[in-house]
């Protein structure tokens, strides 16, 4: 018990903390909920690049400061008089009780997909019409992709085979090849969404995060630019001055430091 005592006095310590910059800090009187939300969103944000960095200590810090949001915007709701503290994480707790149903209740289940497929049906029984309802609109579109395929899956809509997804994308891309030597815009735009789309889907079946192979990349791109523009400078040169080949040789010296 001593050491759920001291998570709660750390919390409660929070929240009197709260308390206080609402009376008495100018800048955190003004906020509304409005003006917090891009604010959390760049949080969410930094926390992402900590957790792709394998930053421990950052990670810490940033979780740090996407509770202090919650906490800022459940303070909004308690003045407001339509919800506080007790009653998010009251509602949350009861939500997780029901929802796993195999923890808290007689059912049984097999493996971590088999909880999923329940928790999707729990959540239908709720009052949902479709299991894509949970996926918010405002999600990045790689993101989202990936939501909803899961959530699809979920309900037991999924290709059975990994090659039946590596089939699915070499149609799509022979699909797209067409669509540009016809030169048809709107069908291009379409078809390379499609392609997307199945290489999300592969994604799921190679057990890779798309989202986080991509940002790696971006990484390592921006690293090996920005060595080939350190590279041209310290020899006097401009990029747009050089030729293809020349910084082919640089973007290589790159690639063999590990960049």
């Amino acid at each position: 018990m001593e050491k759920i005592d001291t998570k709660l006095a750390a919390f409660g310590r929070l929240l009197n903390i709260m308390d206080d910059l609402r009376e008495k800090c100018p800048w955190d009187k003004a906020q509304t909920m409005e003006s917090l939300r891009h604010l959390t969103i760049e949080e969410v944000y930094e926390l992402t690049d900590a957790i792709l960095d394998g930053d421990s200590d950052e990670i810490r810090k940033e979780l740090g400061d996407i509770l202090l949001h919650i906490v800022f915007y459940s303070k909004i709701g308690s003045e407001k008089g339509t919800f506080d503290i007790e009653s998010v994480i009251n509602n949350v707790c009861e939500k997780l009780i029901h929802r796993h149903p195999h923890i808290y209740g007689e059912v049984k289940v097999q493996d971590a997909s088999e909880v999923a497929r329940n928790w999707e049906q729990l959540k239908l029984k709720e009052g949902k019409k479709s299991v894509l309802e949970g996926v918010p609109r405002s999600l990045p579109s790689l993101i989202k992709a990936m939501r909803v395929q899961d959530k699809a899956r979920s309900a037991g809509f999924d290709w059975e085979e990994q090659e039946q997804v590596l089939d699915k994308v070499e149609e799509e891309l022979r699909e797209l090849r067409a669509e540009i030597r016809a030169g048809n815009i709107e069908r291009t735009r379409a078809e390379f969404g499609d392609l997307m789309f199945s290489m999300v889907n592969l994604s799921r079946f190679l057990d890779v995060n798309p989202d986080e192979a991509l940002e790696r990349t971006n990484l390592k791109f921006i690293a090996r630019f920005q060595y080939l523009e350190e590279s041209a400078r310290n020899s006097g040169k401009s990029l747009q001055d050089m030729t293809l080949e020349e910084m082919d040789v640089y973007w290589n010296e790159a690639k063999s430091k590990g960049l």
